[in-house]
């Protein structure tokens, strides 16, 4: 069975997060930027190389933030299908609870409650002492 594939845009912006949340990538990163700010210094480069190096880190600082609101939202939505999947075939699972996200404020605080509730009572009765 051939395994479907993401669109290539998809995979580029995912091997893109991957590759710029190694630790490695921060070093590297951190790295340029204290060389760059000690050579604006010891050369007196000015405010041209400043403003320009400004400019730079601002777009990719842009383009990082869509590439991780990407990867996260389609992690979260494969943690999410998941965890449906778990309550569907939970034979006690409360099914309100699948896609629960998509409900109103009004049930997801009474649906949050009740587990306030719930975990509240389990505490209290594990403290109580057995007799």
């Amino acid at each position: 069975m051939d395994k479907p594939q993401r669109p290539p845009a998809s995979r580029f912006l995912h091997r893109i997060g991957d590759l710029t949340s190694t630790a490695t990538a921060s070093i590297l990163v951190a790295s340029v930027v204290l060389l760059f700010f000690a050579c604006l210094v010891a050369f007196d480069l000015g405010m041209a190389w400043e403003s320009g190096f400004s400019a730079v880190a601002t777009a990719v600082t842009l383009v990082m933030v869509f590439v991780i609101q990407h990867t996260q939202s389609r992690q979260q939505t494969v943690t999410q299908l998941k965890l449906d999947e778990l309550i569907r075939a939970a034979s006690g699972a409360d099914d309100r609870l699948v896609h629960i996200e998509f409900g109103g404020d009004d049930e997801l605080h009474g649906l949050e409650q009740r587990q306030v509730d719930h975990h509240r009572a389990l505490r209290d009765a594990a403290a109580r002492p057995s007799g």
